[in-house]
């Protein structure tokens, strides 16, 4: 067992594992029939050259960088995580760069970084329920730095015909090849730099709504049943 162990953590098996899994996405996609909705949103942002920050659950992740135009640079937001390391990889093929952290968890390097970059005309992409969840929940890092840097955040999602929603925390859509697809984008949400907590909180709300909102759409467009979101705690949803 331990040169298999030896073979799996090795360099060359995650080099390896990543191409094969772009590979994959690019079959996926050239194999589907594929839609786009909303797409004047971040083709309008891009022309007049602003950057935003692209917001996307975690378990839509795999088929999102054919959502992205390759000539706009944009930086994803990865955990530090192994399975971090491979996503990472993974985009990279797509020409997605990375920056490593988490908005939750210890990431003000992170948070800094991504600042950085949108201040100088970069876009971002986050996943706001990750890197653990819970599941279609976003978490106050995307409005704190949407605050922070002054740039929108634009929500996006995509759904396919043919799929297996596998059993992790996040629900993860799998595509298989040759179904129908669409790319649905949502309206921006600005975050003005005075926004105090109940701005925030609003606007917080507005993003995760708005995400889920599209993502049960592109599921029923594709004649899925929508994926559900995390139960909140202590009866929150009835409150909202």
């Amino acid at each position: 067992m331990r040169p298999l162990k030896a073979v799996l953590r090795s360099e060359t098996f995650r080099r390896v594992l990543c191409w094969l899994g772009a590979q994959y996405i690019r079959l996926v996609h050239a194999s589907g029939r594929w839609t786009v909705v909303g797409g004047d949103i971040p083709r309008r942002l891009w022309g007049e050259g602003r950057p935003f920050i692209l917001c996307f659950w975690h378990g839509r992740l795999l088929m999102m960088p054919w959502s992205w135009e390759t000539r706009v640079p944009i930086h994803m937001l990865i955990s530090r995580h192994r399975d971090g390391r491979l996503i990472a990889d993974t985009v990279g093929h797509f020409g997605i760069h990375t920056v490593t952290g988490s908005t939750r968890r210890g990431g003000a390097e992170a948070v800094r970084a991504m600042v950085r970059l949108l201040k100088d005309g970069a876009c971002v992409g986050i996943t706001p329920d990750g890197p653990r969840g819970p599941r279609m929940r976003a978490g106050d890092g995307v409005v704190a730095l949407a605050r922070l840097s002054g740039v929108p955040v634009v929500p996006a999602t995509y759904a396919v015909s043919r799929r297996r929603v596998l059993d992790t925390w996040d629900r993860f859509v799998l595509a298989w090849p040759f179904g129908r697809g669409v790319i649905v984008w949502g309206d921006p949400v600005e975050i003005p730099r005075d926004a105090d907590a109940d701005a925030l909180e609003a606007a917080r709300r507005r993003i995760e709504d708005g995400l889920n909102a599209i993502s049960a759409d592109a599921d029923r467009r594709c004649g899925q049943s929508p994926i559900e979101p995390a139960p909140l705690p202590g009866g929150e949803e009835a409150l909202r």
